[in-house]
C-alpha cells in the first residue's frame, strides 16, 4: 500500500509503500464513525505496446479534490480542525476491467421509494457513505429479477444514474434531431471520467446533437412508444459503457431497442476509447508511467 502522511506542520511528506501487515491500523478505520471518507477509481492500462498508460488522470485528480472540500477533509472527527491526514493508495494488479462480459446487456429497476442523492447532499462527490446506502436498493433490484437500479429523482422521476454508473440515451428527441443526452452536473450527478469523455468525443465528431439535459421516465416511455430509442448505456471506468435493454418501472417491463441497434455508438465509444487507454491509438488523455 501506498501511504503518504499529511500534518498542518510540515505539509505532505514523502510517500512510502510498504506492506498493509505492517500497519498497526488500517487507514480506512476512521471512516466506520462518521464515513469521513472519499475515494477514487484510476485504472492503469499495459498497452499493446507494453507500455503502461492512466486515462486522463487529472480529471480524477480534480474530482478528489473536490470531494475533499465537500467534507472538509483532512478529516476532523469533532470541532477541532484537523491537523493530520493519510492519503493511501491501494496498488492492485487487477487486470483489464474490460471483457466481453462486460457489453452483455442488463436489467434495470426503477422505482422512486430509493433515491441515491438528492439537492445540497453530496451525490455529486465520490464519498463512501453514497455507496453503502445503495446497497438495500441494488438487493430488491436483484430480487426482482433485475442487474442494476436505474435511479430516479424528483415527482417528475428524472432519469439520474445507473447502479455506480452515469447514463447517456441515444435517440431521437422532440425535435425530430438524433440525440446523445445525458442528465446534467446539477449537484446529484458524479462527474464521471469516462461521462466527460464520451461528450467530449461526441462534440468532436459533430454527427449528432450532444446535450445535457433533463430526461423524465415519462419522456423515455413516450419516445419508447414512438420508437424514437436508439441505444441506452451506463458509462463507469470498470466497463467503460454497459448497454440497457430492459427497464422495470411501474410493474411493467420496459423494451430497451440497443441490441437491435448495433449497438452501433455504444460500440463505437467503447473501441474508441479502448483504442486510447491501451495505446493502440496516440492521444493526450494517455500519461506514460515510467
Amino acid at each position: 500500500m501506498l501511504t503518504i502522511e499529511w500534518s498542518s506542520a510540515s505539509g505532505w511528506e514523502k510517500p512510502c509503500i510498504k506492506p498493509l501487515q505492517n500497519l498497526s491500523l488500517h487507514p480506512a478505520c476512521s471512516s466506520l464513525h462518521y464515513a469521513t471518507e472519499l475515494f477514487e477509481g484510476l485504472k492503469a492500462y499495459r498497452g499493446v505496446d507494453g507500455k503502461i498508460r492512466l486515462f486522463r488522470p487529472g480529471l480524477n485528480m480534480d474530482r478528489m479534490a473536490r470531494s475533499a472540500r465537500r467534507m472538509t477533509l483532512p478529516p476532523s472527527l469533532g470541532v477541532k480542525k484537523p491537523t493530520k491526514a493519510l492519503l493511501y493508495v491501494i496498488l492492485s494488479p487487477v487486470g483489464a476491467y474490460f471483457s466481453s462480459e462486460c457489453f452483455d446487456p442488463i436489467s434495470l429497476w426503477a422505482d422512486p421509494k430509493y433515491v441515491r442523492a438528492w439537492k445540497g447532499g453530496t451525490g455529486d462527490c465520490k464519498l463512501g457513505g453514497n455507496y453503502g446506502s445503495s446497497i438495500c436498493a441494488q438487493q430488491e433490484a436483484l430480487e426482482l429479477g433485475c442487474q442494476q437500479v436505474l435511479w430516479l429523482y424528483g415527482e417528475d422521476h428524472q432519469i439520474t444514474e445507473v447502479g455506480t454508473m452515469n447514463l447517456f440515451l441515444y435517440w431521437i428527441n422532440e425535435d425530430g434531431e438524433n440525440e446523445l443526452a445525458t442528465p446534467p452536473l446539477d449537484g446529484i450527478i458524479l462527474p464521471g471520467v469516462t461521462r466527460q469523455s464520451i461528450l467530449d468525443l461526441a462534440c468532436n465528431w459533430g454527427e449528432f446533437k450532444v446535450s445535457e439535459r433533463y430526461i423524465t421516465m415519462s419522456d423515455l416511455t413516450s419516445a419508447l412508444e414512438e420508437n424514437r430509442v436508439k441505444e441506452m448505456f451506463g458509462a463507469g471506468t470498470a466497463c467503460i459503457v454497459c448497454p440497457i435493454s430492459k427497464i422495470l418501472y411501474k410493474g411493467k417491463h420496459l423494451h430497451i431497442p440497443t441490441m437491435e441497434n448495433g449497438p452501433q455508438l455504444t460500440t463505437r465509444i467503447l473501441n474508441k476509447l479502448t483504442d486510447i487507454q491501451y495505446g493502440r491509438e496516440d492521444s493526450d488523455w494517455t500519461v506514460l508511467v515510467s
